[in-house]
Protein backbone atom coordinates (compact mmCIF):
# COMPACT_ATOMS: atom_id res chain seq x y z
CA UNK A 1 0.00 0.00 0.00
CA UNK A 2 2.59 2.44 0.34
CA UNK A 3 4.13 1.35 -2.85
CA UNK A 4 1.07 2.51 -4.08
CA UNK A 5 0.02 5.82 -2.28
CA UNK A 6 3.61 6.97 -3.29
CA UNK A 7 2.89 6.12 -7.19
CA UNK A 8 -0.16 8.03 -6.54
CA UNK A 9 1.37 11.05 -4.89
CA UNK A 10 3.81 11.15 -7.59
CA UNK A 11 1.27 11.30 -10.06
CA UNK A 12 -0.70 14.22 -8.79
CA UNK A 13 2.37 16.21 -8.45
CA UNK A 14 3.77 15.18 -11.65
CA UNK A 15 0.20 16.74 -13.88
CA UNK A 16 -0.17 19.52 -11.39
CA UNK A 17 3.35 20.62 -11.59
CA UNK A 18 3.92 21.81 -7.88
CA UNK A 19 3.71 19.82 -4.08
CA UNK A 20 1.00 22.28 -2.97
CA UNK A 21 -1.49 21.68 -5.97
CA UNK A 22 -0.67 17.84 -5.80
CA UNK A 23 -1.68 17.57 -2.09
CA UNK A 24 -4.89 19.81 -2.90
CA UNK A 25 -5.66 17.57 -5.76
CA UNK A 26 -5.39 14.44 -3.02
CA UNK A 27 -6.62 15.74 0.29
CA UNK A 28 -3.57 15.99 1.92
CA UNK A 29 -1.27 18.17 3.15
CA UNK A 30 1.99 19.47 1.46
CA UNK A 31 4.35 18.01 4.11
CA UNK A 32 3.03 15.01 3.80
CA UNK A 33 2.97 14.84 0.41
CA UNK A 34 6.67 15.85 0.02
CA UNK A 35 7.54 13.15 2.51
CA UNK A 36 5.80 10.41 -0.07
CA UNK A 37 7.53 11.94 -2.97
CA UNK A 38 11.04 12.05 -0.92
CA UNK A 39 10.49 8.13 0.07
CA UNK A 40 9.44 7.26 -3.16
CA UNK A 41 12.85 8.85 -4.33
CA UNK A 42 14.86 7.60 -1.70
CA UNK A 43 13.71 4.18 -2.54
CA UNK A 44 13.98 4.18 -6.14
CA UNK A 45 17.68 5.49 -5.85
CA UNK A 46 17.02 7.66 -8.78
CA UNK A 47 15.42 11.40 -8.84
CA UNK A 48 12.06 11.99 -10.52
CA UNK A 49 11.61 15.61 -9.60
CA UNK A 50 13.17 19.12 -10.18
CA UNK A 51 12.10 21.15 -7.90
CA UNK A 52 12.53 25.01 -8.04
CA UNK A 53 10.95 28.04 -5.99
CA UNK A 54 8.24 28.37 -8.79
CA UNK A 55 8.25 24.62 -11.03
CA UNK A 56 8.36 21.31 -10.36
CA UNK A 57 9.17 18.79 -13.11
CA UNK A 58 10.09 15.57 -14.02
CA UNK A 59 13.42 14.14 -14.53
CA UNK A 60 14.10 11.65 -17.69
CA UNK A 61 13.74 8.94 -15.08
CA UNK A 62 10.62 10.64 -13.96
CA UNK A 63 8.91 10.51 -17.08
CA UNK A 64 9.46 7.16 -17.61
CA UNK A 65 8.39 6.27 -14.29
CA UNK A 66 5.62 8.61 -14.67
CA UNK A 67 4.36 6.63 -17.83
CA UNK A 68 4.62 3.40 -16.06
CA UNK A 69 2.46 4.66 -12.85
CA UNK A 70 -0.04 5.77 -14.82
CA UNK A 71 -0.38 2.42 -16.56
CA UNK A 72 -0.17 0.57 -13.42
CA UNK A 73 -2.91 2.65 -11.35
CA UNK A 74 -5.11 2.60 -14.34
CA UNK A 75 -4.71 -1.59 -14.66
CA UNK A 76 -5.77 -0.83 -10.99
CA UNK A 77 -8.86 1.01 -11.53
CA UNK A 78 -9.94 -1.63 -14.04
CA UNK A 79 -9.63 -4.38 -11.55
CA UNK A 80 -10.99 -2.70 -9.09
CA UNK A 81 -14.06 -2.16 -11.44
CA UNK A 82 -14.13 -5.94 -12.93
CA UNK A 83 -14.68 -7.32 -9.28
CA UNK A 84 -17.24 -4.84 -8.55
CA UNK A 85 -19.40 -6.07 -11.10
CA UNK A 86 -19.37 -5.09 -15.26
CA UNK A 87 -22.57 -3.84 -14.71
CA UNK A 88 -21.26 -0.89 -12.07
CA UNK A 89 -22.67 2.23 -12.77
CA UNK A 90 -20.28 4.59 -14.41
CA UNK A 91 -18.81 6.55 -12.44
CA UNK A 92 -15.71 9.02 -11.85
CA UNK A 93 -13.40 11.48 -14.40
CA UNK A 94 -12.81 10.30 -18.10
CA UNK A 95 -10.60 12.11 -20.57
CA UNK A 96 -11.29 12.14 -24.24
CA UNK A 97 -9.65 14.19 -27.05
CA UNK A 98 -10.87 14.82 -30.61
CA UNK A 99 -10.43 17.26 -33.85
CA UNK A 100 -11.62 20.57 -32.91
CA UNK A 101 -14.31 21.06 -35.62
CA UNK A 102 -15.28 17.42 -35.52
CA UNK A 103 -15.29 16.96 -31.60
CA UNK A 104 -17.75 20.42 -31.85
CA UNK A 105 -20.14 19.46 -34.18
CA UNK A 106 -19.84 15.18 -33.48
CA UNK A 107 -18.54 14.56 -30.43
CA UNK A 108 -19.75 17.16 -28.02
CA UNK A 109 -23.31 16.58 -28.43
CA UNK A 110 -22.09 12.87 -27.48
CA UNK A 111 -20.84 14.05 -24.23
CA UNK A 112 -23.74 16.28 -23.23
CA UNK A 113 -25.66 13.21 -23.23
CA UNK A 114 -23.27 10.85 -21.50
CA UNK A 115 -23.63 13.15 -18.83
CA UNK A 116 -27.07 13.46 -18.67
CA UNK A 117 -27.42 9.90 -18.30
CA UNK A 118 -24.71 9.07 -15.93
CA UNK A 119 -24.76 12.03 -13.26
CA UNK A 120 -22.04 10.35 -11.22
CA UNK A 121 -19.56 11.13 -14.74
CA UNK A 122 -17.01 13.89 -15.38
CA UNK A 123 -15.52 14.67 -18.77
CA UNK A 124 -12.64 16.58 -19.71
CA UNK A 125 -12.79 17.18 -23.24
CA UNK A 126 -10.11 18.75 -25.37
CA UNK A 127 -10.55 19.22 -29.27
CA UNK A 128 -7.08 20.22 -30.77
CA UNK A 129 -6.15 19.34 -34.43
CA UNK A 130 -2.85 16.97 -33.54
CA UNK A 131 -2.42 13.41 -32.66
CA UNK A 132 -2.49 13.29 -29.05
CA UNK A 133 -0.58 10.68 -27.08
CA UNK A 134 -2.98 9.07 -24.94
CA UNK A 135 -0.77 6.98 -22.70
CA UNK A 136 1.37 9.91 -22.11
CA UNK A 137 -1.08 13.11 -22.07
CA UNK A 138 -3.46 11.04 -19.79
CA UNK A 139 -6.48 10.36 -21.95
CA UNK A 140 -8.92 7.68 -21.83
CA UNK A 141 -10.51 8.06 -25.17
CA UNK A 142 -9.84 9.82 -28.97
CA UNK A 143 -11.13 10.21 -31.83
CA UNK A 144 -8.93 9.98 -34.72
CA UNK A 145 -9.48 10.70 -38.18
CA UNK A 146 -7.31 8.57 -40.82
CA UNK A 147 -5.63 5.89 -41.17
CA UNK A 148 -3.97 4.76 -37.92
CA UNK A 149 -0.21 3.89 -36.77
CA UNK A 150 0.54 0.72 -35.62
CA UNK A 151 0.07 0.75 -31.92
CA UNK A 152 -0.80 -1.19 -28.72
CA UNK A 153 -4.31 0.87 -28.48
CA UNK A 154 -7.31 -0.36 -29.26
CA UNK A 155 -9.59 1.07 -32.22
CA UNK A 156 -13.54 1.19 -32.68
CA UNK A 157 -14.19 2.10 -36.61
CA UNK A 158 -16.95 4.00 -36.28
CA UNK A 159 -17.26 5.78 -39.89
CA UNK A 160 -15.85 7.40 -42.80
CA UNK A 161 -15.52 10.83 -44.52
CA UNK A 162 -14.38 12.16 -47.70
CA UNK A 163 -11.98 14.97 -49.18
CA UNK A 164 -14.35 17.09 -50.89
CA UNK A 165 -13.62 20.57 -53.41
CA UNK A 166 -16.43 22.84 -52.48
CA UNK A 167 -17.56 25.93 -53.53
CA UNK A 168 -21.07 28.24 -53.27
CA UNK A 169 -23.50 28.59 -56.14
CA UNK A 170 -22.86 32.08 -56.40
CA UNK A 171 -19.04 31.30 -57.17
CA UNK A 172 -20.09 28.58 -59.68
CA UNK A 173 -22.26 31.00 -61.45
CA UNK A 174 -19.67 34.03 -61.86
CA UNK A 175 -16.33 31.23 -62.55
CA UNK A 176 -17.72 28.13 -63.72
CA UNK A 177 -16.63 24.90 -62.44
CA UNK A 178 -13.77 22.98 -62.94
CA UNK A 179 -14.25 19.77 -64.63
CA UNK A 180 -11.05 17.88 -64.16
CA UNK A 181 -8.18 19.10 -61.83
CA UNK A 182 -5.81 20.75 -64.05
CA UNK A 183 -8.41 23.50 -64.28
CA UNK A 184 -8.01 24.56 -60.59
CA UNK A 185 -5.23 26.83 -61.85
CA UNK A 186 -7.55 29.03 -63.17
CA UNK A 187 -9.66 29.03 -59.91
CA UNK A 188 -9.45 31.25 -56.52
CA UNK A 189 -8.26 29.13 -54.10
CA UNK A 190 -8.90 28.74 -50.28
CA UNK A 191 -6.16 26.77 -48.15
CA UNK A 192 -7.30 25.88 -44.79
CA UNK A 193 -3.70 25.29 -43.51
CA UNK A 194 -0.50 27.57 -43.39
CA UNK A 195 1.86 24.48 -43.48
CA UNK A 196 2.94 25.73 -47.34
CA UNK A 197 1.93 28.64 -49.25
CA UNK A 198 1.45 26.27 -52.35
CA UNK A 199 -0.14 23.05 -50.70
CA UNK A 200 -0.02 20.07 -53.09
CA UNK A 201 -3.69 18.30 -53.65
CA UNK A 202 -3.93 15.26 -54.78
CA UNK A 203 -6.71 13.27 -56.71
CA UNK A 204 -7.32 9.45 -58.92
CA UNK A 205 -6.50 10.17 -61.88
CA UNK A 206 -6.47 8.12 -65.06
CA UNK A 207 -5.73 4.90 -63.04
CA UNK A 208 -3.58 6.46 -60.44
CA UNK A 209 -2.98 9.38 -57.62
CA UNK A 210 -1.42 12.76 -59.30
CA UNK A 211 -0.65 15.91 -56.98
CA UNK A 212 -1.59 19.05 -57.96
CA UNK A 213 0.24 22.54 -56.66
CA UNK A 214 -2.38 25.00 -56.06
CA UNK A 215 -1.61 28.82 -55.01
CA UNK A 216 -4.25 29.95 -52.66
CA UNK A 217 -5.10 33.69 -53.16
CA UNK A 218 -6.27 33.38 -48.71
CA UNK A 219 -4.57 30.60 -46.87
CA UNK A 220 -6.42 30.22 -42.97
CA UNK A 221 -5.09 28.05 -40.03
CA UNK A 222 -8.37 26.85 -39.24
CA UNK A 223 -10.93 25.29 -40.91
CA UNK A 224 -14.14 27.12 -39.80
CA UNK A 225 -12.16 30.40 -41.15
CA UNK A 226 -12.19 28.51 -44.87
CA UNK A 227 -15.34 27.35 -44.83
CA UNK A 228 -16.85 30.73 -44.13
CA UNK A 229 -14.50 32.41 -46.94
CA UNK A 230 -16.18 30.05 -49.32
CA UNK A 231 -19.46 30.17 -48.57
CA UNK A 232 -19.15 33.55 -49.31
CA UNK A 233 -18.27 32.94 -52.23
CA UNK A 234 -14.08 33.88 -52.55
CA UNK A 235 -13.38 30.69 -54.17
CA UNK A 236 -12.82 26.94 -53.69
CA UNK A 237 -11.46 24.94 -50.79
CA UNK A 238 -10.46 21.49 -49.78
CA UNK A 239 -12.19 19.67 -46.76
CA UNK A 240 -13.35 16.94 -45.01
CA UNK A 241 -16.69 16.08 -45.90
CA UNK A 242 -18.28 15.88 -42.19
CA UNK A 243 -16.77 19.68 -42.33
CA UNK A 244 -19.47 20.97 -44.77
CA UNK A 245 -21.88 18.61 -44.11
CA UNK A 246 -24.88 20.80 -43.00
CA UNK A 247 -23.89 23.24 -45.60
CA UNK A 248 -24.06 20.57 -48.27
CA UNK A 249 -27.53 19.70 -47.22
CA UNK A 250 -28.71 22.82 -47.72
CA UNK A 251 -27.26 23.57 -50.50
CA UNK A 252 -25.45 26.69 -49.41
CA UNK A 253 -21.93 24.70 -50.87
CA UNK A 254 -21.57 22.83 -53.46
CA UNK A 255 -19.28 19.43 -53.91
CA UNK A 256 -16.65 19.19 -57.05
CA UNK A 257 -14.46 16.73 -58.75
CA UNK A 258 -16.68 14.42 -57.15
CA UNK A 259 -15.26 11.67 -59.94
CA UNK A 260 -11.42 12.63 -58.76
CA UNK A 261 -11.66 11.86 -55.20
CA UNK A 262 -9.18 9.54 -53.26
CA UNK A 263 -10.60 6.74 -50.90
CA UNK A 264 -12.19 7.84 -48.13
CA UNK A 265 -10.75 8.41 -44.25
CA UNK A 266 -11.52 6.63 -41.73
CA UNK A 267 -13.38 7.84 -38.72
CA UNK A 268 -12.24 5.77 -35.06
CA UNK A 269 -12.60 5.81 -31.40
CA UNK A 270 -9.19 4.93 -30.39
CA UNK A 271 -8.89 3.95 -26.51
CA UNK A 272 -6.01 2.38 -23.99
CA UNK A 273 -8.64 0.02 -21.97
CA UNK A 274 -7.35 -3.44 -21.06
CA UNK A 275 -9.04 -6.32 -21.02
CA UNK A 276 -12.02 -5.31 -18.92
CA UNK A 277 -12.44 -1.33 -19.36
CA UNK A 278 -13.70 0.56 -16.90
CA UNK A 279 -17.62 1.42 -16.79
CA UNK A 280 -17.22 5.21 -17.61
CA UNK A 281 -14.82 4.19 -20.78
CA UNK A 282 -16.78 1.39 -21.74
CA UNK A 283 -20.29 3.26 -21.70
CA UNK A 284 -19.02 6.58 -23.20
CA UNK A 285 -17.43 4.47 -26.41
CA UNK A 286 -20.40 2.91 -26.69
CA UNK A 287 -22.51 5.43 -26.47
CA UNK A 288 -20.22 7.56 -29.45
CA UNK A 289 -20.12 4.52 -31.48
CA UNK A 290 -23.72 4.20 -31.86
CA UNK A 291 -24.23 7.91 -32.49
CA UNK A 292 -21.36 7.96 -34.94
CA UNK A 293 -22.48 4.86 -36.95
CA UNK A 294 -25.56 6.61 -37.52
CA UNK A 295 -24.91 9.86 -38.87
CA UNK A 296 -25.49 9.78 -42.29
CA UNK A 297 -22.56 12.47 -42.89
CA UNK A 298 -19.54 10.19 -41.58
CA UNK A 299 -21.38 6.68 -44.13
CA UNK A 300 -20.47 8.83 -47.61
CA UNK A 301 -19.04 6.92 -49.83
CA UNK A 302 -17.22 8.13 -53.01
CA UNK A 303 -19.55 8.80 -55.61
Amino acid sequence: MDRLHGMTVFVAVAEEQGFAAGARRLGLSPAAVTRAVAALEERLGVRLLERSTRHVRVTEAGQRYLDDCRRLLAELDEADEAAAGLNAAPRGLLAITAPVLFGRMYVMPGIVEYLRRYPDTEVSAVFVDRVTNLLEEGYDVAVRIGELPDSGLRALRVGQVRRMICASPDYLARHGAPRTPSDLASHTIVASTGASTQPEWRFRENGGVRGYRVRPRLTVTSNDSAIEAIRQGLGLARLLSYQVAPLLASGALVPLLEQFELPPVPVNIVHREGRHGTARVRALIDLLAARLRGDPALAWTVA
